[in-house]
Order: C-alpha cells, then sequence, then structure tokens
C-alpha cells in the first residue's frame, strides 16, 4: 500500500461518514411531524407541538449548514496540503519534537475554533434565543471560549507532551505508559470534576435545608446510599434546559441538580430522578463505563503504537518528514470507523442502564413521578418524540421517551 491509497481511503472514510450522517439526518427529519403516540398525547398541547416541530427543522436545517461546511474545509484542507502547510510552520520556531506538535496543535485548534465560532454564536443567540432557551450572555460566551481554549492548553497540551515524552523515552512501548497516565487522568476527572473544573464555569451550591433535602435524605436511606453532598448548579445562567447527574466515588461522591430541574419539577419527581441517578449507582453502571473507557483507550493506544512509526502515515497527509503529531492525525482518521462500531455497542449498553436504572427508581421508589417528570423534562427541551429507528440506534445513548414509559408502565 501506499501513500497515496492511503489518502484516498482517507477522503472516502470522511465523504462515507458524511453520507450516513446525512441519510440518517434526513430519515429522521421525516419523522418530525409524526401524530405523537397515545402514552405522549399530554406533552405538548398543539400550539407546543407545533413549536417543538419548528424547532427540530430550524436544528436541523442548521446542522446539514454548519456539517457540510465542515466537510468542505476538510476536504480542501487535506487536498490542499494543509497538514504540511501547518507543520512547516510549526518546524521554523524548534526543532524539539515536544514543541513542534504542541504548535502544529495550537495552530490547528485556535483556526477551527475562529472558523466555526460564527456558528456557535448563531447557534446559541438567534436559533436558541429564539425558542426561548438561551440564558447566555456575550460575556459568558466569550469567557467560556478564553477558558475552554486554556483548558485545552494545559491539560490537553500537558497529556500530549507526556505521551510524545513517552514515544521518545520508549518507542514501541510508549502505549503502556500513555495508557496508565490516560487511566489515572480518567479515573481522577471522574473523582474530582465537580470540584476542581465546573467551578471555573458554574456556580455551585449545598441544596439548602428544607422539604425537598429531607426527602432526597429519606429515600436514600431506604435504599442505603449515603449522599451528604447534594449541590445546585446554576444552569439558568446558560439555558432553560434542565439536568441532573452523578459524579465521584467514596467520600467524592455527589449528587448535582441544575436549578433549573428544581424550578421545573416537584420535589417528588425530583426525589425519582434522583432515584434512577442512584441505580446508576447501584448497578455498578458509572464503574462499567469508567473501565470500558479505559480498556478502549489501551487497546487504541496499542493498535497506535504498531503503526506510528511508519513514515506512510505522515506522508498520506502530504508530509514527508514521519512525525508524531501528523501521523496521529492520520491514524484518528482511519481508525474513525472503528470508533463508530465502540460507539455503537457503547450506545447498545447504556440504553440497557437507562431501563435498569429506571426499574431501579420505580422499585425503590415510584415509577409515576419518574414519568411525569420525563415527560416535563422532554416538553420543557422541545425533545424531538417521533425519531426514527435507525437514528435512536446509531445515536441514542438513551431510550427514547416513549420506550422508556412503556417500560416504566409495566
Amino acid at each position: 500500500m501506499t501513500a497515496t491509497t492511503l489518502f484516498y481511503i482517507i477522503i472516502a472514510i470522511i465523504i462515507i461518514n458524511f453520507i450516513i450522517d446525512k441519510v440518517l439526518d434526513a430519515l429522521n427529519a421525516k419523522h418530525f411531524n409524526d401524530q405523537l403516540p397515545e402514552d405522549l398525547q399530554d406533552v405538548y398541547d398543539d400550539t407546543e407541538y407545533k413549536k417543538s416541530q419548528n424547532y427540530k427543522s430550524t436544528k436541523y436545517k442548521f446542522g446539514v449548514l454548519t456539517s457540510t461546511f465542515s466537510i468542505i474545509l476538510t476536504l480542501a484542507f487535506l487536498l490542499l496540503d494543509g497538514f504540511e502547510f501547518v507543520d512547516n510552520i510549526a518546524r521554523s520556531y524548534s526543532t524539539n519534537p515536544i514543541i513542534i506538535a504542541l504548535i502544529f496543535f495550537g495552530i490547528i485548534m485556535i483556526a477551527s475554533d475562529i472558523l466555526t465560532t460564527p456558528f456557535s454564536y448563531y447557534s446559541t443567540f438567534v436559533i436558541e434565543e429564539k425558542f426561548g432557551f438561551n440564558k447566555t450572555t456575550k460575556k459568558t460566551f466569550v469567557l467560556d471560549k478564553i477558558k475552554g481554549w486554556l483548558m485545552s492548553i494545559i491539560l490537553g497540551g500537558g497529556i500530549l507532551a507526556l505521551i510524545i515524552w513517552f514515544y521518545n523515552a520508549t518507542g514501541k512501548h510508549f502505549w503502556l505508559y500513555a495508557w496508565g497516565l490516560v487511566a489515572f487522568f480518567s479515573i481522577f476527572m471522574n473523582m474530582f470534576y465537580s470540584k476542581l473544573i465546573v467551578p471555573l464555569f458554574n456556580k455551585q451550591t449545598p441544596l439548602e435545608e428544607g422539604d425537598l433535602r429531607d426527602k432526597i435524605s429519606a429515600y436514600a436511606k431506604t435504599v442505603g446510599f449515603k449522599l451528604d453532598k447534594i449541590f445546585v448548579i446554576d444552569g439558568s445562567k446558560r439555558s432553560t434546559k434542565a439536568n441532573a447527574y452523578f459524579s465521584g466515588f467514596g467520600s467524592e461522591k455527589r449528587v448535582t441538580l441544575y436549578d433549573t430541574l428544581i424550578n421545573d419539577l416537584e420535589d417528588e419527581e425530583i426525589v425519582a430522578v434522583l432515584a434512577h441517578e442512584v441505580g446508576h449507582y447501584k448497578k455498578k453502571h458509572i464503574i462499567f463505563n469508567l473501565v470500558t473507557s479505559i480498556l478502549l483507550t489501551g487497546l487504541t493506544l496499542y493498535i497506535l503504537s504498531l503503526f506510528i512509526s511508519n513514515p506512510m502515515l505522515s506522508q498520506a497527509l502530504g508530509v514527508e518528514t514521519a512525525s508524531f503529531h501528523v501521523g496521529l492525525i492520520a491514524f484518528m482518521l482511519l481508525y474513525s470507523p472503528i470508533s463508530e462500531v465502540t460507539g455503537l455497542i457503547m450506545n447498545v449498553f447504556s440504553r440497557k442502564f437507562e431501563y435498569q436504572a429506571d426499574n431501579y427508581a420505580k422499585n425503590t421508589y415510584k415509577g409515576e413521578p419518574l414519568i411525569t417528570s420525563l415527560k416535563k423534562l422532554s416538553k420543557n427541551s422541545l425533545s424531538n418524540l417521533t425519531p426514527h429507528p435507525a437514528y435512536v440506534f446509531m445515536h441514542y445513548s438513551h431510550p427514547t421517551l416513549l420506550e422508556r414509559i412503556k417500560n416504566l408502565k409495566r
């Protein structure tokens, strides 16, 4: 196989992925105006359903525009030897492979962000604003961008620098050290993300004493679940959409409720949502996802170690000088079909886990308030209640609302 053949394989993968995504999007869009099933008739009234259809249609058209722009830009960059151009710029500043890689990825990251920011701005301040979701100020939007860049530079750049250092120091065995680093980082972030990262973007406050906290504590005691750390996050500073999540292990175990969730749901419904989250913890879903993610990362790094020293990877992207950073991009593009398959498998497990967590909530608390909470959350986010089955299979990590309600009613 030649570098030219590899180049055309990369082009084919990008185009085929794009076509599959657009076909699925189109199939899904055909169901936007379907009549709601009987179990979902009470989610929307006629006016609200028309609003949800309009929202879905607007998002779909905007998604076609952004993804088409993205693939044209990507293909043009590849065909015009963009990677070679950026690599030459990076090499003009240093001969150190770590510095070259950091400059290389820094240029690509900043350029990509500059090109996509107008689309992000339009999505936030035009589309989300139009449908009443946006609460983000322009100041918050800019600050989020700056903080995101700093996080990428410090965390992403630091991890990349260490991986390249491992590669230069240990050769083909670098993947073991890189795997250990990524595993440690994954576990650390799972434990301390809410304590260290979330405060950079949002304010978290302990749930105040009162009926809701008492009800949550009472439920936790009935299932033998020690839950001292219950926090409220100011999600309303960016959007009206609601959420809740579980994070950490042991003494760092905590539940975080969006303030929008507390405003939108009754106390009983909030406890039912938390019972679902406790179900994930009790059923070891969080551990499973973390361990599986680490194992998949190890497999990916091992496969990378088999090919990264082959100069053909860099040459496929138009760079004659073999280098880790260019080879890494070529590998990621070639590996993307395998990532798609593993992603599909993980989604199958995820949907199964959601049923298990729902059943746990139903059996240890009540099913009805969980049903009403799911309906309210779907209504308030103008969710698509009639997605195409193929789209669900490819993209959904959760079962559809209808499937979850039918399961909860059994």
